[in-house]
């Protein structure tokens, strides 16, 4: 039987993060720690009637902790105007607050990080940061994760230089936030600094942090980072093409890295995109299959 709990990590100045465990009652495999990108939440991950890809690795035996960043899913208070962190608060703050209370909780660190989207970007700016991290995890799964956009496709164009590089300005600006979710953008919303921070690193500058000027790229160069297996899909044509996810991998250090490209002609039962290489139900025989085997295959 699939379990679910929501668990709360204070943070400062009367601030929650959300963490969703998700477990199977009679195993207690290895911990693993799931991180959203950005308009998103934890719930790209799970549903409360146990669809998505940690209740399935649950079933398999895995402990599961999604976390949902400042302000977004279940975290408290949700964004809104004036709300002033960004990413750099997640990098420095909000996962390293999520792995100090799981370490807690259970007796260990994750052993295992799994990514969506702009959460990828955020787990190795983490290792950048935290070098000493980069021992307690065994491996990485990092679905449709890229830093910079150097794909030039019509959808491209549309869904970041028109929607997310200008006209969300307008949206942060008019309401003190960007309300993604009422625009039906995404599943969350962003605070104005988390979603200018993520627009200058996606249009291609420099790898460094707009608070403290910290090059995450070359603390990274040296670095042998947990092996990665990035996940791609064939339909997922703004968002992470296989040259932007390429072009992650070169700047994300000198360790084991594989990019598994998800589609039909590939022989995957389905055309996969940035949100439903996560959701759809045939996701289980193709890449959280491969995930599974990847684990085991760098397990220590």
């Amino acid at each position: 039987m699939i379990i679910q709990e929501s668990l709360s990590v204070p943070l400062a100045e009367g601030t929650s993060l959300h963490l969703r465990h998700i477990y199977h009652e009679q195993k207690a495999g290895p911990i693993v720690l799931f991180l959203h990108g950005a308009i998103e939440n934890g719930k790209i991950f799970y549903t409360e009637s146990n669809k998505g890809l940690a209740p399935y690795m649950a079933l398999n035996g895995f402990r599961c902790f999604v976390l949902d960043l400042r302000g977004r899913g279940g975290s408290l208070p949700i964004i809104g105007a004036g709300h002033d962190y960004g990413q750099t608060e997640s990098i420095l703050e909000d996962v390293p607050a999520a792995l100090a209370f799981i370490n807690q909780f259970t007796g260990k660190k994750p052993q295992f990080w799994v990514a969506h989207s702009w959460g990828g970007v955020i787990m190795n700016s983490v290792f950048a940061r935290f070098p000493d991290e980069i021992e307690n995890v065994d491996a990485c799964v990092y679905f449709g994760s890229k830093r910079s956009l150097y794909n030039n496709h019509p959808e491209k164009l549309l869904k970041a230089n028109l929607l997310w590089y200008w006209l969300a300005h307008h949206y942060s600006k008019k309401y003190g936030y960007l309300p993604a979710r009422e625009l039906k953008w995404g599943s969350d919303n962003e605070t104005v600094k988390s979603h200018s921070q993520s627009v200058q690193w996606a249009k291609k500058l420099p790898w460094v942090d707009s608070d403290d000027n910290f090059d995450y790229a070359k603390a990274l160069e040296s670095k042998v980072l947990p092996p990665t297996l990035h996940i791609a899909g064939v339909k997922d044509k703004a968002l992470a093409q296989p040259i932007d996810i390429k072009m992650f991998i070169k700047e994300s250090g000198i360790g084991v890295q594989s990019l598994n490209i998800y589609g039909k002609r590939y022989g995957h039962a389905h055309n996969y995109g940035h949100i439903d290489m996560l959701t759809h139900p045939k996701a289980q025989g193709d890449q959280f299959k491969d995930l599974l085997k990847w684990f085991e295959l760098h397990r220590k």
